[in-house]
């Protein structure tokens, strides 16, 4: 039999399911729904791509399912909260959740606890992000000082003014985009 060359030609089904969205609630600590909302607004990723990529490992949940003591928990203070997830990411829940008799809140809260280690590495990169802006501030002031005295000595005309002006104006826009970053990124600073 020759091989197709339609790319949707092994698409199942099944495999289009898996991919439907359906909302859950779940019950969750505050920091973990903290977390999750922390890193999908800080990193550009959305929600359900991130329950997809801390849920649908298999093994991973798996692993994580034994380790979960279910006593402290249950000592949690929770509260419900809705998402949308994958049905694949659902239907891994579940079988992990059946297989080990266990909530499948648990699942959920300890998988997003994993993001921790990522939000403490970026909140690390965020103190030096803002280290280096003002080094970029330094920067471009000194650029600024060098366009004032090549147009005191050349003219604002002077085809090489007229190029540090385009550099000034893409500086200008660039420190700009950085500080509305590093501006965004300030929910970093109180996790």
């Amino acid at each position: 039999m020759a091989k197709s060359n339609d790319p949707f030609a092994e698409l199942s089904m099944l495999d289009l399911r898996g991919k439907q969205s359906v909302r859950a609630t779940f019950k969750l600590s505050q920091k973990a729904i903290d977390a999750i909302g922390l890193v999908a607004v800080h990193m550009g990723i959305k929600q359900k791509s991130l329950f997809d990529h801390i849920i649908e490992d298999h093994a991973a949940l798996d692993q994580l399912a034994r380790s979960i003591r279910i006593r402290q928990f249950k000592q949690l203070d929770r509260k419900q909260k809705t998402f949308v997830l994958s049905r694949k990411t659902i239907e891994a829940l579940t079988a992990i959740s059946e297989t080990y008799s266990m909530p499948r809140d648990a699942l959920v809260e300890y998988s997003i606890k994993k993001l921790e280690s990522v939000i403490q590495s970026e909140k690390i990169r965020h103190e030096d992000r803002k280290k280096l802006a003002g080094n970029l501030e330094s920067r471009f002031n000194d650029i600024l000082s060098l366009y004032r005295e090549s147009a005191l000595t050349l003219g604002k005309d002077d085809p090489f003014c007229r190029h540090l002006e385009k550099l000034i104006d893409h500086m200008k826009r660039t420190t700009q985009d950085v500080d509305a970053f590093l501006e965004k990124s300030k929910v970093l600073e109180d996790f």
